[in-house]
């Protein structure tokens, strides 16, 4: 019996690639890629620009199709889902730039996200039910938001802005969290800060975490996984200790010199 097939049919794994190639004209931004997630993990995925993470990213979120390959989630194929369809199956993403509304308040970008999973962004009298209000302050409290919700976000620094951006993406309530680059952008002094919220607002549910980072440091504090890419090929999946020590993670991914 073939290991990889096996691994398919394991209820273990949330989120599983088998066999993923993507080119981009003569670019290979994915070359055979086998990645399983188990429900619960931290992941980071790591590499240089152009290296296949973000592509990666992109094609189980249903924003660019693999040319070949399956993905699973919790069991289902979603290759050929849409952005919207996956979102619905429980997997979120907040980006690398904030999706947020910089006139509105704080508390008013979480009444529009709710209503829009709740498909009932039309009707704006409705999103500022009651009931949504007091779901949009549970979710703002657990990311120390509570206190800027009448505040409107052009008015955020960075930090705060990446905890909303992050508090929209969690009003689905995923099972499936993508977080790019969560600290890009974000001053030095605000950084672990910012990650230390994030962290101890998802361990209020149960959650799987990947994220695209480059900072070595954020890599090693915050996940227990990490999957290196470079050229579009897996060259580590390790725990951060043993991945980040990997002569090919050192030439390729952190620039460092090795022995």
């Amino acid at each position: 019996m073939d290991p990889q097939k096996g691994q398919a049919m394991s209820p273990a794994f949330l989120l599983q690639a088998r066999g993923l190639n993507k080119q981009f004209g003569a670019v290979v931004a994915a070359s055979d890629l086998n990645i399983s997630i188990r429900a619960g993990e931290r992941v980071s995925l790591i590499g240089s620009n152009g290296a296949g993470k973000t592509t990666f990213v992109n094609m189980i979120t249903g924003y660019v199709k693999p040319d070949s390959g399956d993905i699973t989630f919790q069991g289902q194929a979603i290759q050929s889902f849409t952005p919207r369809q996956i979102m619905r199956l429980g997997v979120a993403r907040s980006f690398q730039i904030p999706q947020l509304y910089p006139s509105l308040s704080v508390l008013d970008n979480m009444l529009v996200a709710l209503a829009c999973h709740d498909n009932r962004l039309s009707l704006w009298r409705t999103a500022h039910s009651s009931s949504a209000r007091e779901r949009a302050e549970q979710v703002l409290t657990r990311f120390r938001l509570l206190d800027q919700r009448q505040r409107p976000v052009a008015e955020l620094p960075g930090g705060m802005r990446k905890l909303l951006d992050i508090a929209l993406a969690m009003t689905g309530e995923p099972k499936l969290l993508l977080l790019d680059e969560p600290t890009s952008g974000v001053a030095a002094e605000e950084k672990f800060p910012m990650m230390d919220t994030v962290m101890q607002a998802l361990n209020d549910q149960p959650l799987t975490t990947l994220f695209v980072e480059h900072d070595m440091d954020i890599v090693s504090r915050y996940c227990d996984r990490v999957i290196a890419f470079y050229s579009g090929r897996v060259i580590a999946d390790d725990v951060p200790s043993v991945a980040l020590a990997q002569p090919d993670v050192r030439r390729y991914v952190t620039g460092e010199a090795h022995a």
